[in-house]
């Protein structure tokens, strides 16, 4: 079997690339967070109009129906630009769930062509993203999903440690004029879907915050030499890039699994799993070694490293820990 991606998917890949190094510089993500929804203005147009927003959303509905292994090469970009947009939470899992389960809903159009956002909340509500500014709220409760309006739920922003992700605690009542679905299964995917786009976004910033450091490193000079000819920065940048080049394959593995329907629902959740925990740990590692190589400037807000260090640390932890991915893991084989 070939699993490497087609030359379609890689081209996509390049465009989006080309469009955030245009559009989302550093000034961008910094000017982001002084905006009431923290996200580039004009850049989620650009994005729909290229078919990104509605990328799993029907044909019929104006999306460009693709599959999860599509998307997954398009987060790991957004985590190289520390993306202030909600790709994840809107395509990723709120507009593939919808195509799934209720493909002729208004909504869904809307959506696809980036005219209305809709947040997610699983499990706990009380870190939703996006959801002051959003147009609707996919919110699970118990084993269904709901779909409701804004108006109709208790929320209450706070601030997070990355300023450009606007989290909000969100309260409901369900009933069920707002149940879109009571599948189990409908719901443990459609989370899933969530904990992959965080896991390939986390190898984004990653590769990123390498990247950086491996710059920075090359050029800084101490003692009358690059640091970057240390051994132990050496080592650092080493311990960064495998962990890096081992956490990449089990999401993009993940991505064909959650794609592919001979793959049944509790293996899919297992492989979104193993790829969350080396993800998230890479993630983790690459803040802490490139933050320790940079030194003193790394703690700077004027510097741009810090934009990269907070989402990867949200991002870690979203849509589960490493630990909790663990235990699910473990779970699934035992």
């Amino acid at each position: 079997m070939d699993f490497t991606f087609s030359d379609d998917q890689l081209l996509f890949r390049d465009a989006v690339r080309d469009l955030l190094a245009n559009e989302c510089s550093p000034d961008a993500v910094r000017t982001a967070w002084e905006s009431p929804d923290g996200r580039v203005p004009g850049l989620w147009a650009k994005l729909a109009e290229m078919g990104v927003v509605g990328l799993t959303a029907p044909e019929s509905a104006g999306g460009l129906g693709m599959s999860q292994l599509d998307l997954v090469l398009l987060h790991e970009e957004a985590g190289k630009v520390a993306l202030p947009e909600p790709l994840g939470d809107h395509t990723a899992v709120a507009l593939a769930t919808l195509a799934d389960i209720a493909p002729d809903h208004e909504l869904v159009a809307q959506a696809a062509a980036g005219e209305a956002t809709i947040a997610v909340g699983f499990g706990d509500l009380s870190a939703v993203l996006g959801a002051s500014a959003a147009d609707a709220l996919l919110l699970q409760s118990g084993d269904a999903l709901h779909l409701i309006d804004p108006g109709d739920a208790q929320i209450e922003p706070f601030t997070s440690v990355d300023e450009s992700r606007r989290m909000a605690s969100v309260s409901f009542s369900p009933s069920d004029s707002t149940r879109i679905s009571d599948d189990a299964d409908v719901v443990s995917r459609a989370y899933d879907c969530g904990v992959l786009a965080a896991a390939a976004t986390c190898i984004g910033l990653a590769q990123q915050m390498l990247d950086m450091t491996v710059e920075y490193v090359a050029e800084r000079e101490q003692f009358g030499k690059p640091v970057g000819v240390n051994q132990a920065v050496k080592h650092h940048c080493s311990n960064m890039g495998l962990a890096i080049e081992f956490a990449r394959p089990l999401v993009y593995q993940a991505a064909w699994s959650l794609s592919t329907d001979s793959v049944g629902r509790g293996e899919q959740s297992r492989d979104v799993s193993a790829a969350k925990v080396l993800a998230s740990d890479a993630a983790d590692l690459a803040a802490r070694l490139s933050l320790q190589c940079h030194g003193a400037i790394g703690y700077t807000v004027e510097y741009d490293l810090q934009l990269w260090l907070k989402r990867a640390w949200a991002l870690s932890a979203a849509w589960g820990s490493a630990a909790f991915h663990r235990t699910r893991v473990a779970d699934a084989l035992l």
